[in-house]
């Protein structure tokens, strides 16, 4: 299955708007499972979010993001949005979904929604490592038309 990565529509609106900054924010990616439903349209802060996962080695909330980074791919025209790559050490969890969101001190209801990616299936780390590789072109990118 192929792993596919989706914008919440606040949550380019908050790129353009200048609440959200990739680089000196807090960004956490949080994990949930098959029966949360992204709704692009609607989810806008993290409390919108259901399902996260629970289990050995995973904390609500997720992990936040280190080194992200914003550059521009002018071969492609694009934004890319990257950072380290993320890992549950020791974790028995399983994941459909990866939340990524700006995390803020308001909570919850504060803490805006930024996107999604779909690992196509459910993964599942029993007793070993849950680890997200971020794409070569990082978490999202911003293609100009």
């Amino acid at each position: 299955m192929a792993v596919t990565a989706h914008f919440y529509n606040n949550g380019m609106l908050n790129f353009i708007k200048g609440n959200i900054d990739w680089e000196n924010d807090t960004i956490n990616v949080a994990l949930t499972t098959s029966s949360y439903t992204p709704d692009k349209d609607t989810h806008d802060f993290f409390d919108d979010v259901t399902n996260e996962v629970s289990g050995t080695g995973y904390k609500a909330g997720g992990a936040t993001l280190t080194n992200c980074a914003a550059s521009i791919d002018t071969d492609n025209d694009e934004v890319e949005l990257d950072s380290d790559n993320v890992q549950w050490a020791s974790a028995s969890i399983t994941a459909r979904y990866a939340v990524v969101y700006k995390d803020d001190a308001g909570g919850d209801a504060a803490s805006e929604l930024i996107g999604w990616v779909d690992f196509g299936e459910d993964k599942t780390a029993s007793g070993g490592n849950f680890d997200i590789t971020v794409d070569a072109e990082g978490w999202f990118k911003i293609t100009q038309s």
